[in-house]
């Protein structure tokens, strides 16, 4: 099997177009906050969304509009999270209708979604502004449009593609996500809309998503905030030709390879996007008695404030890395564990058999100050491994979030 990146994004599978505007949601008319992603036809749809207790109005409307497992188009502002707001359900459920005139279609067949302030009213005006905008701008073209669209205080626009052969027919996934702050998921703390041209049920659209999330989206944190917002959806409309995907076979595994392809790299293009961050972290954990013990463990390492403030001073304080795996829940030994750091300044051990084995303390700071580091830790326990992604912490962060509203 091969899967081979490829440009265009979202409007890489065939039958896709976008389109993104300004209007008038955000005071800055130079930040596009409205965005539009349009099927040719009627799609295979699915969404997971946010587990925090506390939803935004979106979320309600897409999951109602999504019991059929249908859905043409997606439409999502920035600037105001419609969450906690005064009226909220109703203004989606009018973008929903709004959108669905322009486009001749049931006001069910939109996704809509919604990322900034929570706690806001929210007008409709500048979605009557908008929506005609968008639909006479929808284009091919459009897909870095659309993830400039969504952003929020991310500082890079986010896409990735991928094309792949199922049953002798070439089939594309493309995406865009947004996420910067508030991460920490439990689905995932972000939004992420996901294309594709292959023909695959609703149901198994589904199975993908929930299971792909947990090594993808799941597995990143920038600060330990799991937003209200938080949503990933796919929409598939079969133009490619393939055999239909109607159950887990081998045309599936494929589908799910390219899936987690490209979520894996939108969801290191969050982590390295992190408010404030300077640098990426991958957490590798190895010999772990089984999947899940692996993902809660890198996950808590990456997680951990004290670690990550230790990156942003090139401290090689493996002692923080320790700790974090010896407070994840779990039945699990710590006892043999080795850890090492490594980037293009070269691998270093730090830890042997969970005790201190002696290490350059330089070549260690050389080692962090790169800007993509690797920590790479052996339970001794298992087969198990798993991968999670995270930033540093830096005066930055705390700086963007003092004064996010203003």
């Amino acid at each position: 099997m091969e899967i081979k990146t490829v440009g265009g994004g979202i409007c890489a599978p065939k039958g896709f177009k976008a389109a993104a505007v300004h209007c008038g949601i955000r005071n800055n008319a130079a930040r596009k906050d409205l965005m539009m992603i349009v099927s040719d036809r009627i799609c295979d749809a699915a969404a997971v969304y946010t587990k925090n207790k506390v939803k935004g109005a979106p979320i309600e409307v897409t999951r109602e509009n999504l019991t059929d497992g249908k859905a043409l188009a997606v439409i999502c502002n920035s600037g105001n999270a419609n969450t906690c707001a005064p009226g909220g359900k109703e203004l989606a459920l009018q973008t929903c209708s709004m959108a669905a005139k322009h486009l001749k279609c049931r006001h069910e067949d939109i996704i809509v979604a919604s990322t900034g302030i929570i706690g806001e009213k929210m007008s409709l005006r500048p979605f009557e502004k908008g929506v005609p905008e968008l639909c006479e701008n929808l284009a091919r073209k459009n897909s870095l449009a659309a993830a400039e669209g969504i952003m929020t205080t991310d500082t890079v626009p986010k896409e990735m593609a991928v094309k792949f052969m199922v049953s002798g027919k070439e089939c594309f996934i493309g995406g865009i996500a947004k996420g910067s702050g508030m991460i920490h998921p439990d689905m995932a703390t972000m939004l992420c809309f996901i294309t594709s041209d292959a023909d695959i049920s609703a149901e198994m659209l589904h199975a993908a998503l929930k299971e792909d999330v947990k090594n993808s989206f799941n597995q990143i944190s920038v600060d330990g905030d799991t937003s209200t917002n938080d949503m990933v959806s796919v929409m598939a409309n079969g133009t490619a030709g393939n055999k239909r995907i109607s159950s887990v076979n081998g045309d599936y595994e494929v589908f799910a390879e390219a899936l987690h392809t490209v979520t894996e790299e939108l969801a290191k293009k969050m982590a390295a996007d992190g408010e404030g961050a300077g640098k990426l972290i991958e957490i590798l954990v190895e010999g772990a008695p089984d999947k899940d013990t692996a993902r809660r463990i890198s996950r808590s390492i990456v997680a951990s404030n004290l670690f990550k403030a230790a990156c942003f001073g090139h401290d090689a304080n493996w002692g923080r890395i320790i700790c974090a795996i010896g407070y994840t829940p779990g039945d699990f030994s710590t006892d043999k564990v080795h850890i090492s750091l490594a980037s293009n300044a070269g691998e270093i051990q730090v830890c042997r058999s969970s005790a201190a084995c002696g290490f350059d303390e330089e070549k260690a700071a050389r080692i962090l100050s790169e800007k993509e580091i690797k920590v790479r830790v052996d339970i001794n326990q298992g087969r198990a491994e798993a991968k999670a992604w995270g930033c540093d912490l830096t005066h930055d962060y705390v700086t963007i979030n003092g004064d996010k509203r203003t």
